[in-house]
This record gives C-alpha cells, structure tokens and sequence, in this order.
C-alpha cells in the first residue's frame, strides 16, 4: 500500500486547512462555549464537495473513496474536532445508509441534497436505555395499512434538532431479533417527528446532539430502506465504515493535539533553554509521534480495505480502537507538555482534551470493538 498522500489527497488536505483557517479557526472556541452548531460552515463545506465525499457524482457528490474521505476528516480534526465529528456523521451514517441500502427513487430524492448540504443530516439507533445493547431497543413501528406508526424516543443523536432528514432504525419485530428492527427515512416537519432535549457536553461542543421523539409518527412504506426486518443488519454494515470516520476523527484530534504541543515545547524555555530539551518532555513528544503513525496506518489500511470492497469488520473496529484510545492518551499528554497553560482555554490543548474523550465511546465503546475483533479472531 502507498503511503503518501495521492494528488487528490494533498488537494483535499490543502482546501480543508485554508477553509478551517478562514471559517473554523476564527470563531471555534466561541461556539465551543455557546455550544453552537454553525450550520453555514457545513453548507460551506457543501459547496466544496465535502458533505458527499463517496456520494457519486451522478447523485450530486464528490465520488471519492475513503482514501479522500479520511483525509478530510483528519484535516478537519486537526482544526476542531466537532466540525470533523459532524461532517463524518453527517457522510458516514445518514448520508451513507442511503446510499447503501436505498433504493433508486430514495437516492434520486436524498443524496444530491445531502452531498450538498442543502439538507443535514441525523440517524438513530442509540436509545435512553438501549446503547450498546441496539437489539433490546424500545421504538416500535406498528403496520397501518399503507404506513407504519412510530413511538419512542432515540438520543445521543447528532443534528437531532437541526437536521432536515434522518435515517432511524425502530424495532418492528420481537424484542432482541437482529431480523425485527426496520430502517425509515424520516423528514423534518413530519407529524409526530420532533427533537427533545439538546446535550451539555464535555466535548464537541459545537456539534449538536438531541434526543429525536415519536408520538404516534405516521411514515409511509415508501420510506423504509431496504426491506422490514433488515434495519439491525443494515446498521452494523453502515457502522463498518462509521467506525473508520471515528478513526479518522480520533487521528486528527491526535495530529493537532501533538502539533501544539510540540510547537509550545520549542517555544517554551525553563532553565534557560527550551523545554523540549529535557528528555522527560522529549520522551513523551517520542511515543506520541510513534502512537499516532501506528494510528495512520491502522486507519488508511481499513480505508484502502473498504475502497477495494473487502470486509473491514476487523480492521476498522482496531482502527477505531487504537486510534480512539491513542486520541485520548495524546491529548492527555499534550496538556502535560502545556503545564498550568494547558488547563486555560487560552491555549488549545485543554479542547483536544476534552474533544478526544467522545472518540473511545461514540459509534460503539472501545470495549465494543473488542468484542468485535475478539469474535472475529475466535472464528
């Protein structure tokens, strides 16, 4: 596998770092603090092609692979890590589950919005009671004639409020059959379809998570993605190539985290020479450079996996479990390196910190993801 960035990676890598530079980086800690979703930047990032990157271009996308797509994602990270957590969400999980599982008429309507930006879009599995446990889910779709009638809540949901369209998986079936949960695409403004409580956040501050609820919501047959009883099995492939956008996301948290820390160690002088001579502050910038180029290779192996159509249940979830937890360690690191500064919001690392927690636990726990490659090398 080649290891350098192609020309259309180093395209997307130079493109994202000016446009973080001009519309991210002047106001991200403000809507940190406000806890804003600033929908201009992703209509924005729509016009670059950058909110339909896989989405072909035949349906109004970039039609990139995931080459392109995690180098987007880990550029953007570097800058602000909930920019990159909605982007990611908004092409992996919405935008991809149609683009997977729907059928021709459902693309035609959906994606050249969503690869646009004209619309943003959410998706719902997790539950209040049911996260890690998606089969004992309690939204149930009940059959009406020509409709399904909607009731429960899911949170945890990204652009649960601002979303124009959401992709949500509803128990249609017995309680713990993977063969009794269907998938709906259900647009903003449908009665008995609306967002509940917004979260106050550790982290990610600026991407928006709510619950979405359904009180006796009517969604016709023509909604559903696929066929009834395949929402479960669907939501577990979509999650495949989820898990490489969190790996991405986790690599570019890292990347930025180490970059300013390691900046700040040259710049930063005790006992009249800069702190980066002290092999204690050396031996820490050393394992973390090392931690995030084993994470770059995890991840662009799943995502060279992923373009050539081969099964990455295996290599994502260790993408996404070495990449997530090194995000976190780096971080931590970084705020070591910065001493008291490190702890003020007026130096960065205090944001990594905070932002690289969600990568260990959003789209399946690190534990998930050893129960995922534990099952797949015990075949």
């Amino acid at each position: 596998m080649e290891l350098k960035y192609t020309e259309n990676q180093r395209m997307i890598a130079d493109m994202v770092r000016d446009f973080g530079a001009r519309h991210i980086k002047p106001k991200m800690m403000e809507w940190d603090e406000s806890q804003e979703f600033p929908v201009e930047v992703f209509k924005k990032l729509g016009e670059l092609g950058l909110m339909g990157v896989l989405v072909p271009t035949e349906y109004g996308g970039s039609g990139f692979g995931y080459l392109e797509y995690v180098t987007a994602i880990a550029e953007l990270s570097k800058i602000d890590g909930s920019i990159g957590l909605s982007m990611a969400a908004h092409n992996s999980l919405c935008t991809g589950h149609i683009l997977q599982f729907g059928n021709e008429e459902q693309k035609q309507k959906y994606l050249p919005k969503l690869a646009t930006a004209e619309w943003i879009g959410a998706w719902g599995l997790t539950e209040p009671n049911t996260g890690s446990d998606a089969g004992n889910m309690r939204t149930v779709a009940v059959e009406d004639g020509d409709y399904y009638v909607i009731n429960g809540a899911k949170n945890f949901i990204t652009h649960g409020k601002t979303g124009n369209v959401a992709v949500v998986i509803v128990r249609t079936g017995e309680v713990g059959d993977s063969h009794g949960m269907t998938a709906f695409i259900i647009e903003k403004g449908t009665r008995g379809f609306s967002a509940g409580r917004k979260e106050d956040k550790l982290g990610m501050r600026a991407s928006e998570t709510t619950e979405l609820i359904f009180q006796d919501c009517r969604v016709h047959k023509s909604q559903i993605l696929g066929n009834v009883g395949e929402g479960f099995i669907q939501a577990m492939k979509v999650l495949d190539g989820g898990r490489i956008s969190i790996a991405a996301l986790s690599l570019g948290i890292a990347q930025g985290a180490f970059e300013a820390a390691l900046n700040y160690s040259k710049e930063r002088s005790q006992f009249n020479k800069p702190i980066s001579s002290f092999q204690g502050i050396a031996f820490k910038l050393a394992d973390m450079a090392t931690e995030i180029e084993a994470a770059a290779l995890l991840t662009y192996q799943a995502a060279d996996m992923k373009n050539r159509g081969l099964n990455v249940n295996k290599e994502s979830a260790m993408a996404k479990l070495y990449a997530s937890e090194v995000s976190v360690r780096v971080a931590n690191e970084g705020v070591q390196i910065f001493g008291g500064y490190g702890f003020t919001k007026d130096y960065p690392a205090e944001k990594y910190y905070r932002d690289a927690k969600l990568c260990t636990i959003g789209e399946g726990t690190s534990e998930i993801q050893k129960l995922v490659i534990s099952r797949a090398i015990l075949k």
